[in-house]
């Protein structure tokens, strides 16, 4: 029996980037393989005739792209990560149904998948907890999501178009409490500037039908979070599109147009921070 996902939900939302995905996989198999995505979109009872549709034009599948590319820049620094922390917490902030933990999973490192109650729901009947892996389901501005985070051979946060959905307020408590609880770990996640939240607010949350968000978090440039908290040891951001692997290449000419335009004037990053270590 299929998992119905209702339209017009918040739960909707996580249909989108795993479909976005499954697309990639089919248009550039040379840069995206995701079988999972392929599973996870064949048990859902939900009509992606109108996704596809709108995804496969030149503009939808440039978002497609910015999906699958975020999720591989994301792993890489996971990956990173696990060479000198082996045994680490790899923590999924606002995971929907994203399985990077098991991509990137060493055997010997512990996942933590964290998001609303809603969201874990259907992820536990469609991703279900894993060897070493827990689903959790709690508000991410709610600590005590914390307290489950075994971090004692280091931990690695990652969160893939999640923070856009906060206000900047939040987005200052969760990073300065995790620094004090997490010495030593790190933090990576994607940000755009403002001309990029408004982009997003009249494309994708319209679409989503979306209608209560009032405030987002923006980032014109990632120094504006070197004073957020004394215990960041270091700020750093890369090119979305062309930081972790150049794929100019292997796009059409329209896609390479927008990836200047991300690049440039929508300030599309991955941003990464290390927090310091327990004096």
């Amino acid at each position: 029996m299929k998992y119905h996902i209702e339209k017009n939900t918040v739960q909707e939302t996580l249909v989108i980037p795993l479909f976005g995905r499954l697309v990639c996989s089919e248009r550039f198999p040379q840069l995206f393989s995701d079988p999972e995505a392929k599973r996870i979109c064949d048990s859902l009872d939900y009509d992606f005739a109108e996704k596809r549709k709108k995804m496969e034009s030149a503009f939808g599948l440039f978002g497609a792209l910015e999906v699958a590319q975020r999720q591989y820049d994301l792993r890489c620094e996971v990956e990173a990560y696990l060479q000198d922390h082996p045994k680490t917490a790899v923590v999924n902030l606002g995971c929907g149904l994203d399985d990077t933990f098991r991509k990137c999973d060493n055997g010997r490192c512990h996942g933590y998948n964290i998001d609303l109650p809603d969201v874990i729901a259907v992820r536990n009947e469609l991703l279900p907890s894993g060897k070493r892996e827990r689903n959790i389901a709690c508000d991410l501005n709610d600590p005590r999501w914390m307290d489950a985070v075994d971090a004692s051979g280091g931990a690695v946060f990652f969160a893939a178009g999640v923070f856009y959905y906060f206000r900047t307020e939040d987005v200052k408590t969760l990073f300065s409490r995790m620094a004090e609880r997490f010495p030593g770990s790190v933090l990576a996640f994607d940000s755009c500037n403002r001309r990029g939240a408004k982009m997003m607010r009249s494309t994708w949350l319209k679409e989503a039908g979306i209608t209560d968000v009032s405030a987002f978090f923006s980032l014109e440039d990632e120094r504006e979070l070197e004073g957020w908290s004394s215990q960041f040891a270091s700020v750093t951001a890369k090119s979305y599109m062309r930081g972790y692997r150049d794929i100019y290449e292997h796009v059409r000419p329209l896609h390479k147009l927008m990836i200047r335009f991300c690049d440039g004037l929508v300030r599309m990053r991955i941003v990464k921070i290390t927090f310091r270590e327990e004096a």
